[in-house]
């Protein structure tokens, strides 16, 4: 017999992907291999590559800032860089620095080997600036802003 949802359970919206049980690894269920290049990378991994493009952006902000005062100050540029870079990156190379220092690089589901494209990477940058945490998954730990992209951060 089924549980009884309460409205503290919240709402239950389904998704592409949802299933029932979690596949014994995560992104089985999305047609991923298990490890190596393809798979799905980890949250850890993933937040180690959003620091190093976060200090990059840093870094950059606080030379401009230095000479250039007119952007509103350092912790502004350093946002409005790595939102940038999070575009140009995901457009152009399908990664950003960190991800590519770290192996990684954004993939799409519906048309694996193709380019991820111009408003994926738009969108999905500006979803995780503005309204989800990158660290907001799934059961297979893939970002909302990737479920709502249709994209995944695999292994290169």
């Amino acid at each position: 017999m089924a549980e009884k949802k309460t409205w503290l359970d919240g709402p239950s919206i389904p998704g592409e992907n949802d299933y029932e049980t979690p596949g014994r690894w995560p992104g089985e269920k999305l047609g991923l291999p298990e490890r190596g290049a393809g798979a799905l990378a980890p949250v850890s991994r993933r937040a180690g590559a959003v620091l190093i493009d976060w200090l990059l952006c840093y870094a950059a902000a606080a030379i401009v800032g230095y000479f250039v005062p007119l952007f509103g100050g350092v912790a502004l540029l350093t946002y409005v860089l790595w939102i940038v870079l999070g575009i140009l990156g995901g457009w152009l190379f399908a990664r950003t620095p960190g991800m590519a220092l770290r192996g990684m690089g954004v993939a799409r589901l519906d048309a694996p080997g193709e380019r991820v494209g111009f408003w994926r990477a738009a969108v999905r940058t500006l979803l995780t600036a503005f309204i989800f945490p990158a660290a907001l998954v799934d059961m297979d730990g893939r970002g909302m802003h990737d479920r709502a992209t249709g994209t995944v951060v695999i292994y290169a």
